[in-house]
C-alpha cells in the first residue's frame, strides 16, 4: 500500500511541510476532521502539519490538500464553498455567513499539563481554550507575516469573501452588568455565571432546562442536562467584532481592510465598517470608538490570476490604553505582493509602512486564519488555493 510521509512543519517558519517525495494516488485528499478552538483542544489526528487546525464546513470539497497545484515542491491547501455552504448567521438580521478555515492559533491536551485539574473544562465553559496553546501574537506587539494565494480565473467578480484574516481574542471575563456596570469577572466568578446565564452573541439570556413534550428534562448523549435561552436577563459579554485586518473581494475589489475598537468592552451594535466600494483608500471611516480603513483596493479585474501571489506583511498593533479606552500608539501597516507573469517577477509595494489604527482594545492579542470566509449575505460559489504562510 501505497504511504502519506508527512514531515512536521517548524512552527512560525513554515505550514505547507508535506514532503515532497510524497506518492500519492489521489490528486485531492479532504480534510475533514474540525476544531472549535474556543471550546476544545485539538487531537493529534486534527493537526494539519503540525501547523492548523481546521474550523468551519465539513463538507469534503470545503478543504482538500491539492496535488494538483503545488507550491514550492509541495501540496497547497484547497478551499472550496458551494452555493449551500452556508451556515452561519450573518452580522445583519437574516443574512448568512460561509466558513472554511485554518486557524494558527489552538490547544492540545498538552498545554493544560501541570495546571489545576479544571483549568480546562473552565475553559471550555468560558471559551478560552486557545488562550491557552500555539499561535496568538502578544497585545501591542509587532509580526511579519507572509503567505500565498492563488485565484483562479473561473472566479466570478461578483464574490464576497475573506481570504486571509487576523482575529482578537476577546475576554469573557469582562462583562457589563444589568445595572450597566462594566466590570472583570474572576474566573470562578464568570463560572458561576454560567449556571443561571447562557450567552448568544454578546446578549445574556437566562438558562432554562430543556424539556421534551412530555416535560421531562432533555439529556445530551453523556446524560447531562441540555438548556435553552430564555428572555434576555440584562448581562452582557466581550465578544469581539469585525477582524482587526482582512484581505479579501467584495463588491468587484480587491481589498484589504484595517479596523480599530479603542473600546474596553466592545459594542456589538457599533457597525462602523468602511465599504469597500464608496470609500477611498486611507480615509478611515470612524464612530466615537472605533474607525474601519481601506489600506488598500484594487479592480477584480486587474488582480492577478491563475498564479501564485505572496504577500509579505508587517504589523505594528496599535496600543490602547485598556480600561482608559484611549489610543497610546498608533499602529503601522506594511504590505507587499510579489508574482510571476509571463516569467517575469513582478513586486508591488501596496500599503508603504502608512501609519494606521489596526487592532482591539483587548488584554489578550491576536491570531491568523486563512481561508473562505464568505460574507454579506453571499451565496456566490467560492474556490481557490493557500499556501505558504509563515510568521516571525
Amino acid at each position: 500500500m501505497k504511504k502519506y510521509i508527512l514531515a512536521i512543519c517548524v512552527v512560525a517558519v513554515s505550514c505547507t511541510a508535506l514532503n515532497a517525495q510524497t506518492k500519492n494516488t489521489q490528486t485531492l485528499v479532504p480534510l475533514t476532521e474540525r476544531v472549535n478552538v474556543q471550546a476544545d483542544s485539538a487531537r493529534v489526528n486534527q493537526i494539519i502539519d503540525g501547523c492548523w487546525v481546521a474550523v468551519g464546513s465539513k463538507k469534503s470539497h470545503a478543504i482538500q490538500r491539492d496535488f494538483t497545484r503545488m507550491f514550492n515542491g509541495k501540496p497547497s491547501y484547497r478551499f472550496e464553498l458551494k452555493e449551500d455552504d452556508n451556515t452561519l448567521s450573518g452580522y445583519a438580521k437574516g443574512e448568512t455567513k460561509g466558513r472554511a478555515e485554518f486557524s494558527y492559533c489552538y490547544a492540545t491536551s498538552d498545554d493544560f499539563k501541570g495546571k489545576p485539574a479544571d483549568t480546562y473544562k473552565k475553559a471550555q465553559i468560558m471559551k478560552t481554550v486557545y488562550h491557552h496553546g500555539k499561535g496568538a501574537c502578544p497585545q501591542g506587539s509587532s509580526r511579519d507575516y507572509e503567505f500565498s494565494v492563488y485565484i483562479p480565473s473561473t472566479l466570478g467578480s461578483d464574490v464576497s469573501t475573506i481570504f486571509a484574516q487576523w482575529h482578537g481574542m476577546p475576554d469573557r471575563t469582562l462583562v457589563q452588568t444589568p445595572q450597566g456596570e462594566v466590570k472583570t469577572l474572576t474566573v470562578d466568578e464568570f463560572i458561576e455565571l454560567e449556571k443561571t446565564t447562557i450567552f448568544k452573541k454578546n446578549v445574556g439570556h437566562e438558562k432554562k432546562a430543556k424539556l421534551d413534550k412530555q416535560g421531562n428534562p432533555v439529556k445530551d448523549k453523556h446524560g447531562n442536562p441540555v438548556y435553552t435561552a430564555g428572555k434576555a436577563n440584562g448581562w452582557l459579554v466581550e465578544q469581539g467584532g469585525y477582524p482587526p485586518l482582512a484581505f479579501g473581494f467584495s463588491g468587484g475589489w480587491f481589498y484589504i481592510k484595517a479596523n480599530s475598537d479603542r473600546r474596553w468592552l466592545t459594542d456589538k451594535d457599533d457597525r462602523c465598517n468602511a465599504n469597500v466600494e464608496k470609500t477611498p483608500v486611507m480615509k478611515p471611516v470612524t464612530s466615537e470608538y472605533k474607525s474601519s480603513t481601506i489600506a488598500y483596493k484594487m479592480p477584480f479585474a486587474d488582480f492577478p490570476k491563475d498564479c501564485w501571489i505572496t504577500f509579505r506583511i508587517h504589523i505594528d498593533w496599535t496600543v490602547y490604553g485598556k480600561e482608559a479606552e484611549t489610543i497610546v500608539k498608533p499602529g503601522m501597516l506594511d504590505v507587499q505582493m510579489n508574482y510571476q507573469d509571463k516569467g517575469k517577477k513582478v513586486s508591488k509595494h501596496l500599503v508603504d509602512n502608512e501609519q494606521i489604527l489596526i487592532g482591539r482594545n483587548d488584554k489578550d492579542g491576536y491570531y491568523f486564519k486563512f481561508g473562505i470566509y464568505r460574507v454579506g449575505n453571499s451565496t456566490k460559489p467560492v474556490c481557490y488555493n493557500l499556501a505558504g504562510y509563515s510568521e516571525k
